[in-house]
């Protein structure tokens, strides 16, 4: 490894970080390569948890109480924390907390101004949370376009994005990074996009863990993150980055307490406040919220770059270590989704195991597989169906087909559409990943399947993709 990725030496202080502050991952042998499902919590930021509670007394906000009081004055730290994170402009951008990206996502969702006439643009390589977005545009009779992916890589080519912006006005919505294949699609669509009058939507979760979005040199319109993606902890705290003048455009379904300045119940109206806080149902989770500036600060004073060059480094090692596995008689052992190479893309790689005579090998095995032997990875179609399609060259017409077909199991779903699997095996790469964890799967993969039959009994039915 150091001999093909010199540059990986810059990163050793990782190796010191994990260590010092994240000994669970090496206390009991456990091999943790889901970094795309959710980041590891360092003991810094547990601790900073702790000592702050018990420190101080923290109320509920939304009133002039010392105690909430305290939790405002933190709360609006995390966001002007998340504003310098981005180098967004307080003036340009707001921070909505949500649960999660999923949440800022259909906050986007039911409030956009979808019509007929409008359309709303989304790429193949979408998560479902981004996906559900098309039943607001399709209950108002917005015209909704679809771009798939292309083998081999599986990105969408810009030409088809350029197509489909040339008619008409709405909403491009798009990933920064695949949470299938790691591909990074081109930031530069904002800018193309928005010459075209669309808004642009872009789901930063699984780039922005590894890689710098600077929104003072790309101005999409929506940014939805999940922050456990990037640091860990806390759980259940996401946010949604809005350009002011594009929340202006935003008209709200409902209203729920803390979102307006004013209603009457008898007069059947309401009135919502004139700041992000309209956007924030309820009472927000004040206790954690502050714990995203911790987060903050601990990856500023790790640097994002030191991360980016090591899991750019691990993924072009286990990119070239994957590709190397091989059956006594030469047949690859395994068979790789997107692109082969580091080149835009991110430290998520997609996979599946083939067995002697170059069969699909059931994913939920390789689940099992890995589970037993310690090593946590992600199976299935990663809540990313487009992708799955892409990859797995399932035709348009074959899914329109089954569409109306009543199923019973996902596993009939499948047979119906003649797939030889559920999906694919996930591994990713982020903040203290080392070369020990590559080489742990690498040589779990070798060993399990390279000489052996898999083992197909006792697998549970699919419940769901």
């Amino acid at each position: 490894m150091p001999d093909a990725h010199p540059e990986y030496a810059s990163t050793r202080r990782l190796d010191e970080l994990r260590a010092a502050e994240y000994p669970h991952l090496d206390a009991r042998g456990h091999v943790y390569l889901d970094y795309t499902g959710a980041g590891v919590a360092a003991r810094a930021q547990i601790r900073a948890h702790a000592e702050r509670l018990l420190a101080h007394f923290y109320g509920n906000p939304h009133t002039e109480s010392p105690t909430s009081s305290a939790s405002t004055a933190l709360v609006e730290r995390a966001r002007a924390a998340i504003l310098a994170f981005f180098n967004a402009s307080p003036d340009e951008y707001a921070v909505i907390f949500t649960p999660n990206a999923t949440g800022a996502c259909r906050l986007v969702g039911e409030a956009y101004p979808f019509r007929r006439g409008a359309r709303l643009v989304l790429t193949g390589d979408n998560h479902n949370s981004v996906n559900g977005i098309r039943e607001f545009a399709r209950a108002r009779g917005a015209q909704v376009v679809h771009l798939p992916v292309r083998l081999p890589d599986l990105r969408v080519p810009e030409a088809d994005v350029r197509a489909a912006l040339a008619r008409r006005r709405g909403l491009l919505v798009y990933p920064a990074q695949s949470n299938f294949t790691g591909v990074q699609h081109p930031l530069d669509w904002i800018g193309l996009a928005h010459e075209r009058g669309y808004d642009v939507l872009l789901d930063a979760a699984a780039f922005v863990p590894a890689n710098r979005l600077d929104l003072g040199a790309v101005h999409p319109d929506f940014v939805p993150v999940s922050w456990y993606k990037v640091f860990g902890y806390p759980t259940g705290v996401g946010s949604l980055i809005a350009r002011r003048d594009a929340l202006d455009r935003l008209r709200r379904p409902w209203f729920a307490g803390g979102t307006i300045r004013a209603a009457s119940a008898l007069g059947g109206w309401h009135v919502l406040a004139g700041d992000e806080s309209a956007f924030e149902d309820g009472t927000l989770d004040f206790l954690s919220i502050p714990d995203v500036e911790f987060g903050l600060d601990w990856v500023g004073a790790i640097g994002m770059d030191v991360i980016h060059r090591r899991v750019g480094c691990l993924t072009s090692w286990l990119l070239h270590r994957l590709a190397s596995l091989r059956h006594p008689d030469g047949s690859p052992l395994v068979l790789l989704y997107g692109p082969d190479g580091t080149a835009r893309r991110g430290g998520t790689v997609a996979f599946n195991v083939l067995d002697r005579r170059g069969r699909v090998v059931d994913e939920r095995i390789v689940a099992r597989d890995t589970a037993a032997a310690g090593i946590s990875v992600r199976t299935g179609c990663f809540c990313n169906p487009g992708a799955g399609e892409g990859a797995f060259a399932i035709s348009e017409r074959a899914l329109r087909e089954t569409a109306n077909r009543r199923v019973r199991t996902l596993d009939d779903y499948l047979g119906l559409l003649g797939l030889p699997t559920g999906g694919a095996v996930r591994a990713s790469l982020g903040l203290v990943s080392n070369v020990a964890d590559v080489e742990r799967l690498v040589a779990f993969l070798d060993a399990a399947y390279a000489r052996r039959a898999p083992d197909a009994t006792g697998l549970k039915p699919r419940e769901r993709c």
